[in-house]
């Protein structure tokens, strides 16, 4: 039961700060909104690997994380200088 209350409170996150990359006024408000999305995703991965005990889904949101910091990394140079 408490598995399914905290799918659902990720579940949620995830729906507003997508919401949040498309309405996002500025580029930089998407910019952080993507950076929340793959850090909530993450945190599933991670959930996920603990529900279904299958501890590989660990190994997957460690390179998930690592990958979406450099492109957050990428995005926030790309937002201060352009190209």
């Amino acid at each position: 039961m408490a598995y399914i209350i905290f799918l659902t409170i990720v579940g949620l996150g995830i729906f507003l700060c997508f919401l949040r990359m498309l309405k996002g006024p500025t580029p930089s408000d998407r910019a952080v909104a993507f950076d929340t999305v793959s850090t909530v995703t993450t945190a599933l991965l991670v959930l996920l690997g603990l529900i279904f005990g299958r501890y590989v889904y660990l190994d997957v949101a460690l390179v998930y994380a690592v990958l979406t910091f450099i492109g957050s990394v990428a995005i926030a140079r790309f937002l201060e200088r352009g190209i």
